[in-house]
């Protein structure tokens, strides 16, 4: 007779506006398939703000990155393709043409925080995975109100309550004060995935790597 699945909460720590996240939540969602016998997750999405001080009309991202890592264009270039390539094999269409400017993230993680306030797990993981796809395959603002409205009503969630947070201040103290915590705790790279409160998994890992963690973490029950 086979054991009940054991129950481990995630926290998966990012940004809608990071490629590795994108591939990182990929990843760890198909290792979550592959031990779903052996395994129950509970997914939390966590705010982390790669730019934090980011000013509404973004910035063109070839000079962001190339400012803030001083990464040759040649360089980005190899990146960027090793990044698609990624995806790619995740099932996840990175467009680089069509991201042309870095945004600001704060409201997209206002509205993935009130569904979870709601306990809607499964709509706040729907709306990380839109929030990707608008950014990162049509090269959307997600910043944007009528981008994030928009995304709302196409997933069925309570628009005029989208509305009304977006117009608001709402949530804007509870997102700001995760992202401290996390600071605070070391956290200063996404995706952090941060198993039970205390194991960390650092980065865009393969399914391997995240299948080999669970399956070791569930076994130490």
């Amino acid at each position: 007779m086979s054991s009940a699945p054991v129950r481990l909460k995630i926290d998966f720590v990012s940004d809608v506006s990071c490629p590795w996240c994108a591939i990182g939540l990929h990843a760890l969602e198909q290792a979550v398939q592959r031990v779903k016998d052996q395994v129950h997750v509970d997914l939390h999405f966590q705010p982390f703000e790669l730019n934090a001080d980011m000013a509404p009309e973004g910035e063109d991202v070839t000079e962001h990155l190339q400012r803030k890592y001083g990464a040759p264009a040649e360089q980005m270039r190899r990146n960027q393709e090793a990044i698609t390539a990624r995806g790619a094999a995740l099932g996840f269409t990175f467009d680089m043409d069509k991201r042309s400017r870095i945004y600001n993230t704060f409201d997209a993680h206002r509205l993935l925080h009130w569904l979870q306030e709601e306990g809607a797990g499964g709509q706040q993981r729907a709306l990380k995975h839109a929030l990707f796809t608008a950014y990162f395959t049509h090269g959307e603002n997600p910043g944007d109100h009528a981008v994030l409205l928009r995304i709302v009503r196409e997933l069925g969630l309570d628009e005029a309550r989208a509305r009304a947070i977006l117009e608001s201040n709402e949530y804007a103290d509870d997102v700001r004060e995760r992202e401290a915590f996390y600071h605070q705790h070391g956290i200063n790279s996404v995706p952090a995935v941060i198993v039970n409160d205390r194991h960390l998994i650092q980065g865009g890992q393969p399914v391997e790597v995240f299948e080999e963690a669970l399956r070791k973490l569930a076994a130490q029950g």
